[in-house]
């Protein structure tokens, strides 16, 4: 890829079992799983799954929070999940997931109507929790 504009690359969410949030991620909400088999043979610290072409989610296990030196504090943020993190689908890929959520019994919310985001006004939006308790937002625009 050439184009060097900014844009996001990666979210690292806090996991207490990397290899089952993989699978979550993978089952219930259609991401592709990566370095799952590189992770469960100790030559990954962890394995991450696709959103896009350009931008994954690692799932770091809890484990790896005594190593987090970059910067003071930063180990402190284990086991803290951000706010949210909000999806952006097609209408379809929006319904799906919608409806693989309910079929696996993970509690959904109402939708919401207008809410604002990146590209302007979302026709619908919803939320659910993944198994570690990090809040999504799932929404589509016209």
């Amino acid at each position: 890829m050439t184009d060097n504009t900014t844009r996001l690359d990666h979210i690292v969410l806090w996991v207490r079992d990397p290899v089952a949030a993989a699978r979550f991620y993978e089952e219930t909400v259609g991401l592709e799983p990566l370095r799952v088999a590189e992770f469960t043979e100790g030559k990954a610290s962890f394995p991450s799954v696709r959103l896009s072409q350009e931008t994954i989610f690692d799932l770091a296990p809890l484990s790896l929070a005594e190593r987090m030196t970059m910067v003071p504090g930063a180990a402190d943020s284990a086991g803290h999940p951000v706010n949210h993190v909000c999806l952006s689908l097609e209408e379809g890929d929006f319904d799906a997931l919608r409806t693989r959520l309910e079929e696996r019994s993970v509690p959904v919310s109402e939708y919401s109507y207008g809410s604002f985001g990146a590209r302007g006004e979302a026709v619908r939006s919803f939320y659910f929790r993944d198994p570690d308790g990090n809040v999504f937002e799932a929404r589509h625009y016209a």
